[in-house]
């Protein structure tokens, strides 16, 4: 298992990720009843923006998978800010709002857990390959993308109030 890193840029992008995570689910519970809460809604984009561009921030010899996922989560912000402050999510704007602000957040989770299973030893324990892999960590995966794709279709479902 590896070890948890103490440098300050692994410390700051870990922090920034999660307070991403821990804003991001209410915003979700929030768009599942229709409703965009504007400070938390920015504050969550802001935050999931900054995680993926600390990300690169990481000396590394090559790309990196980390580094996919960053810029693929970069592109699908772009696209959410545009439908968000752009076009002030009207008409399907809102639907494309939501379903990229989803997706932007489910990339954040789905990195946590594959850093969970590195890091915290009896997850460790589960699946010990790096990656991971197995059929633990397949299913933990696979639980957390159902979730965000029920929550998500909610969301589109739910129509737009804005509060």
């Amino acid at each position: 298992m590896t070890q948890l890193a103490t440098d300050p840029l692994t410390l700051v992008h870990l922090a920034i990720c999660l307070a991403a995570i821990i804003t991001g689910l209410p915003v979700l519970a929030a768009m599942m009843k229709g409703h965009t809460p504007v400070t938390l809604t920015g504050i969550f984009l802001g935050l999931t923006v900054l995680v993926s561009v600390t990300g690169f921030l990481f000396k590394n010899a090559s790309v990196t998978p980390a580094m996919v996922i960053g810029a693929i989560s970069l592109i699908i912000l772009a696209v959410a800010l545009f439908a968000i402050y752009g076009r002030h999510l009207a008409g399907r704007w809102r639907a494309t709002y939501v379903i990229t602000a989803t997706l932007a957040l489910y990339l954040n989770v789905f990195v946590l857990v594959i850093q969970s299973f590195i890091k915290i030893s009896a997850l460790h324990a589960l699946a010990p390959s790096i990656p991971p892999a197995g059929p633990v960590f397949g299913a933990v995966q696979g639980v957390v993308l159902i979730a965000f794709v029920v929550a998500g279709w909610k969301a589109v479902k739910a129509g737009p109030v804005n509060t």
